[in-house]
């Protein structure tokens, strides 16, 4: 997705071209090569089957969460009769093009309606369009499966986040089965980009992209080193490991962690600034390229600093002049020279994808002082935000300006698109359950946290963790010294299995194992 797609619009023999051509068949590393056709749910019958928030006091925000599903429901899309394309999948909201970095972080909110429209099988049409050197463009055009190169084939490649978002997805549904079909495109994606995104004759051999492939357009990053691919290798990595390990492939495993660990020590080396508690990107001689973005937090995520220097990078997210502004966060600091107040794209514009990024970040971190209220307040101020231009114009828009609650603006004359469900739906659903009501499923260890810190009465109807799924609610409160009340009504296909629920709360964790059927909990100061 770029603001360049407007000028390949207005102009495809400048701006656009053919992908490269396939060095042999493609989809060698995916079993599935035909579509299956499946219907494409209504929101209106399925709304009774997804999660109901319950947030009394908060009925403007409820009212955005359901329109925001309206939204994602509406972007639902069967391939078109004689695409090559081998499932349905969610729309990036805007084009006739598929995206491999938006069809990600559609996934990450979708994935809570996985029982009634399966999005993580967007990703199914990327591996089978995967070409025999490991190769996948990070745009496809729906109608012929042909990749779509904006300029220079070095803007294809996007993030690459392809098993972190598998692994995912398999913590939100206990869905596992995914992994042993999807493997090996995964490891010929990652050889792939061993060979054409790894700066092997730079002093830091770390990883590059450009502003198009990170999915930051028009940042004004450079250098051979960029901090977000090279930490998202690492993410890449982590995953496979784990992956590996849970498919049987045991011996594949310890490579892809001494990979993670090799490369998680290279950005130590040379990306850390410890004057300015920063991850700067490098040139070729490992000199720092001192821009301050949204890019510098993806090492966070992956858990390469340590707890010190994480906090250093919180101290920057809350930092007024810098990256905590009217809205958070603007993908570049406030203080930066190109920084624009319209938000300019990449140039200021704040994002959902970033700020999904972050909080899933801080997350990494539970032992810093006040990061589950850091979490809540940072998601707040964000869709406090959204929720007034929401209100204005009753849609859901791309991304939005860091100086007011305003839509962004791409120039002067064009903005943000509208009804962006799209990524944008993470804030309305993902943020709203997760940060603002507290709940994290872990359905591979059939365990469910809540990070309580709402006084009023506050929960979830209808929440699957697995094969399970769980309504829970917490009473209301008159102050926080009163005692916590909740009532549970759990089901679970498998009548012998128990929920291991994790109430994060006051400062401490409080673990219950919890049989189907309703039950009632209670804490005392």
């Amino acid at each position: 997705m770029s603001w360049q797609f407007i000028l390949a619009l207005l102009c495809p023999l400048v701006f656009c071209a053919a992908g490269p051509a396939p060095s042999g068949p493609q989809g060698v590393y995916f079993d599935k090569h035909t579509y299956v056709a499946a219907p494409i749910p209504s929101f209106e019958t399925s709304r009774n089957l997804l999660p109901e928030p319950i947030y009394d006091g908060q009925e403007d925000l409820l009212n955005m969460y359901w329109s925001t599903w309206r939204m994602a429901f509406s972007h639902f899309r069967q391939p078109p009769q004689g695409s090559p394309l081998v499932s349905n999948y969610m729309d990036a909201a805007f084009s006739d093009h598929i995206f491999q970095w938006d069809s990600i972080f559609m996934i990450s909110f979708a994935d809570y309606a996985h029982a009634i429209f399966p999005a993580i099988e967007s990703l199914d049409n990327f591996y089978s369009r995967q070409h025999s050197d490991g190769y996948i463009d990070r745009e496809i055009v729906v109608a012929t499966g042909i990749d779509y190169v904006y300029r220079d084939i070095n803007n294809t490649i996007n993030p690459p986040l392809f098993a972190w978002a598998e692994l995912q997805h398999a913590r939100l549904t206990g869905d596992s089965s995914r992994f042993a079909k999807v493997y090996p495109a995964l490891v010929a994606y990652a050889n792939y980009l061993e060979y054409n995104r790894h700066s092997i004759q730079s002093k830091h051999q770390l990883y590059w992209n450009t502003g198009l492939g990170a999915g930051m357009d028009n940042t004004p990053r450079t250098g051979s080193g960029w901090v977000d691919m090279s930490a998202q290798m690492v993410l890449m990595y982590q995953s496979l490991a784990e992956i590996a390990n849970t498919i049987g492939k045991t011996a594949e495993a310890p490579n892809f962690s001494a990979r993670a660990a090799d490369i998680a020590a290279r950005i130590q080396r040379f990306m850390w600034d410890e004057q300015d508690g920063f991850y700067y990107d490098v040139d070729d001689a490992g000199h720092f390229l001192k821009h301050k973005t949204t890019a510098s937090f993806w090492p966070m995520l992956a858990r390469i600093p340590s707890s010190a220097q994480a906090a250093r990078l919180v101290a920057h997210l809350q930092d007024e002049k810098t990256f905590w502004r009217e809205n958070i966060w603007p993908s570049l600091a406030a203080d930066e020279p190109e920084y624009s107040p319209d938000g300019h794209y990449w140039q200021g514009g704040v994002w959902a994808p970033s700020n999904a990024m972050i909080l899933a970040a801080l997350e990494q971190y539970p032992e810093l002082p006040n990061i589950v209220l850091l979490e809540k307040q940072a998601a707040k101020k964000y869709l406090q935000n959204i929720l007034s231009v929401y209100r204005d114009t009753g849609t859901i828009w791309e991304f939005y300006k860091p100086e007011q609650a305003a839509r962004g603006l791409i120039w002067w004359w064009i903005g943000a698109r509208k009804d962006f469900v799209g990524w944008s739906g993470l804030g309305p659903i993902q943020f709203l359950i997760e940060n603002i009501l507290g709940f994290h499923v872990d359905a591979l260890h059939q365990r469910l946290l809540w990070n309580i810190t709402n006084l009023n009465h506050h929960g979830i109807k209808r929440l699957w963790i697995g094969t399970g799924k769980i309504s829970i609610e917490a009473m209301e409160r008159k102050s926080e010294s009163d005692p916590l009340h909740i009532a549970v009504d759990y089901y679970e296909r498998d009548a012998g299995k128990l929920l291991n629920l994790d109430i994060f709360w006051n400062g401490k964790h409080h673990l219950r194992s919890i049989a189907p059927g309703k039950s009632q909990v209670s804490f005392e100061n």
